[in-house]
């Protein structure tokens, strides 16, 4: 079954181009060894698909430390954008850097065609979503990942990026019971020790 034209996540992208991606693989290992960090942790098995929760997001820097935790994971990620993003020159590279186009002026808003595109499409499919929302401090999470999960019937993978530790990587999965309060309290508990690169800009506690 195809995904519909309102969600589609590009065949190739920057961590499957033959001879790139190895090469980026070898760069982000001896790069994030040299800087000192350890990466942890591993997909769950049996599920091809899941919603990755990035945090905390409090830098410009997280970008390209979790573009070289993906590699050295061996995980393949793509990200929401609108469809905007997408434009006449910056598609084609859009989507080969993981972007899938959302149209949100259409009937389906983003998370109805998020949830479309996972029951949709054929093989794995990770999606990452900072629950933030913004480098800036926020108290309140955004709930759009969790019902995107919900609402497809996957887990949630909980990716972390610890400056404290210099510790990056997957930490545990979180399936969703439909009581979103409880769910994210349980979320926010893991997070809560994690410190971004700017602490003060990362709460979860609230």
């Amino acid at each position: 079954m195809q995904a519909s034209s309102a969600f589609q996540p590009a065949k190739r992208t920057l961590f499957n181009t033959p001879g790139l991606t190895p090469f980026l693989q070898w760069f982000s290992k001896r790069c994030m060894k040299a800087l000192g960090w350890t990466i942890a942790g591993k997909l769950p098995e049996n599920s091809p698909k899941a919603v990755l929760i990035a945090a905390p997001h409090t830098s410009n820097w997280d970008l390209p430390y979790s573009l070289m935790t993906c590699f050295i994971l061996g995980i393949r990620p793509y990200w929401l954008g609108k469809a905007s993003l997408f434009k006449f020159p910056f598609r084609g590279s859009m989507r080969w850097l993981g972007g899938i186009e959302v149209d949100r002026s259409r009937s389906h808003n983003l998370v109805s065609a998020a949830i479309e595109g996972f029951v949709n499409h054929d093989g794995p499919l990770l999606l990452m979503i900072p629950p933030e929302g913004t480098r800036s401090k926020v108290r309140e999470w955004k709930t759009g990942f969790y019902f995107i999960a919900t609402g497809a019937g996957v887990p949630i993978v909980m990716a972390y990026m610890d400056y404290g530790k210099k510790e990056a990587g997957l930490g545990p999965v979180l399936l969703t019971t439909g009581d979103v309060n409880q769910d994210l309290a349980r979320a926010k508990a893991f997070y809560a020790p994690i410190r971004g690169l700017r602490a003060d800009q990362f709460d979860a506690t609230h």
